[in-house]
């Protein structure tokens, strides 16, 4: 029987996650029972919500206990099926977590096709990174024609993707990165109209400066100081969808900001729309966001990046790389080669 590898949470972390929070375990691939399928791994993804399933806090969804399984979306071959639904040699996306091999009952599996685009994007811009961006830029923020648009880890799987999609529908890009190459990327390969380095000691000023109307719409995924350079050029109406806040992750108490009040008060006088969500909710647009990323990905309209390390091993590493904005581009990780 052969030996396969999983990365499990050895402990919950206090503020930033560190190399000891993790433990790699060897155990012996099970075979298939009757109605389920071998799964394994080709590809891991790795993305910043898993900080907060690290925790056992309140959330959206349930933490991973000590001791389980860091848990992940997932491209999979099926090595084994006792399942009608799934032949050997299969590819699907699943959440197989960070193991080289896993059972499954079939339910939650979907099958890729290799033919339409690399297997990777299953995890990346034509999955759930690209579905984020596209849901909650359109469903939440409704960018118009010449407004601008601003988006923070605008090199990575969904920043990338957000303003990209502005573009398509008539609006200004600005993008925030951290350093000139990745903003030199977002501007001269994405066709953003402006990045701006949020390492720069002077963000606020150069942000204004490239958003000389102010923004409509500001796509959320950082916090921090970013937010606070956003906030006071928010213009009437502008919306806000929040899909994270990857600044606070290791935050090891909630502070509210000192300035909560004038924040509030902005929000009552600018009228201002600010939605949390997290990307299930928009799961009925799963079809439609497909239809048109795969079309922009096709055309050549939407470009993507990925940053890959190699092997299991190298999980937690790039993870907390992840969390620190060592990525650039959308963070994956290959367990396995494409075929066996």
């Amino acid at each position: 029987m052969s030996q396969g590898k999983r990365i499990v949470l050895a402990a919950r972390p206090v503020g930033e996650p560190k190399p000891s929070d993790f433990r790699i375990e060897e155990f012996a691939v099970p075979a298939p029972a009757a109605g389920e399928v071998l799964l394994r791994t080709i590809w891991l993804s790795l993305d910043p919500y898993m900080r907060g399933r690290m925790s056992d806090g309140p959330s959206y969804a349930t933490p991973v206990p000590v001791g389980g399984v860091m848990e992940a979306g997932t491209v999979c071959e099926v090595a084994a099926s006792n399942n009608p639904n799934f032949a050997k040699g299969d590819i699907v996306l699943s959440r197989a977590g960070w193991q080289t091999h896993a059972i499954s009952d079939g339910k939650g599996l979907n099958k890729i096709d290799p033919k339409l685009a690399p297997i990777s994007t299953a995890v990346g811009v034509l999955g759930m990174p690209g579905m984020t961006a596209y849901t909650g830029l359109l469903d939440i923020g409704k960018p118009q024609a010449g407004e601008t648009v601003v988006v923070a880890g605008a090199s990575g799987a969904v920043g990338s993707a957000v303003g990209q999609i502005a573009k398509i529908k008539g609006a200004r890009a600005v993008g925030i990165a951290g350093g000139k190459d990745k903003c030199d990327y977002v501007v001269k390969e994405l066709g953003f109209d402006a990045c701006i380095d949020h390492r720069d000691p002077d963000l606020a000023a150069k942000l204004k400066d490239a958003c000389p109307k102010g923004i409509d719409v500001y796509f959320e995924n950082v916090g921090g100081a970013v937010f606070e350079a956003v906030f006071p050029l928010l213009n009437a109406f502008a919306r806000v969808p929040v899909c994270g806040l990857i600044a606070h992750y290791n935050d090891t108490e909630a502070k509210p900001p000192k300035w909560a009040a004038s924040m509030m008060r902005a929000t009552l006088t600018k009228r201002l729309t600010f939605r949390g969500f997290i990307v299930s909710d928009f799961a009925s647009r799963h079809g439609d966001f497909l239809r048109d990323m795969s079309g922009w990905v096709r055309e050549g309209t939407v470009k993507y990046k990925e940053f890959v390390t190699e092997g299991l091993e190298s999980a937690p590493e790039a993870f907390m790389g992840l969390l620190k904005g060592a990525n650039f581009g959308k963070q994956l990780v290959r367990v396995g080669q494409d075929k066996a």
